[in-house]
């Protein structure tokens, strides 16, 4: 140990004011000056033994980021590693297992209310489809359709049967609508 410490840990001790010169008397109260001595160098025993830690620690980590470097383990790098270890560490708790079996039965339910919904709008447009009003505008169509097409040879396309039932008049598609609705009555 240096002098120059051994001069400031060994110094008369200066009157402190208020609780802290009430905690120092009680603490160097009845001691000897061969206690004090022998704490005083203790302390600065311990106080070398921390500072010689602090450099060996020091040294340490220069010498782990000489090797991290060397394998080329970027701070970027063992984020990454962090991050998937803390989303391992997640996904194996308990609060993530139980949330990821509701999700799972809640989704499950949703799919059974989708497909009896679609099974529903499905079944309805089947009744409206086989009603018998729909049925005769359905018949009512064909009957427009065939009529339409048979001016043509061979059928023709859609567009042509649209292009044949916007060139009827409306006064004969009128009239036959009225014709086959009073015969289908």
């Amino acid at each position: 140990m240096d002098s120059s410490n051994e001069g400031l840990l060994q110094s008369d001790p200066v009157a402190e004011v208020g609780e802290d010169a009430a905690a120092t008397a009680d603490l160097g109260g009845g001691m000897t000056d061969e206690d004090r001595e022998e704490l005083t160098n203790e302390l600065a025993k311990v106080e070398d033994e921390i500072q010689t830690l602090s450099q060996v620690l020091a040294a340490k980590e220069k010498h782990v980021a000489e090797l991290k470097k060397k394998l080329g383990l970027t701070p970027l790098h063992e984020l990454k590693n962090n991050l998937s270890k803390s989303w391992l560490d997640v996904q194996s708790s308990v609060a993530f297992k139980k949330t990821s079996e509701t999700l799972a039965q809640a989704s499950q339910k949703a799919s059974s209310a989708f497909n009896n919904f679609g099974s529903a709008i499905t079944k309805k447009f089947e009744d409206v489809r086989n009603s018998p009003t729909f049925k005769s505008f359905e018949d009512r169509v064909e009957n427009i359709k065939s009529k339409v097409a048979g001016n043509k040879e061979g059928g023709g396309d859609f567009g042509n049967v649209l292009n044949s039932a916007a060139n009827a008049t409306a006064s004969e598609t009128i009239t036959e609508e009225v014709s086959d609705v009073q015969e289908a009555h």
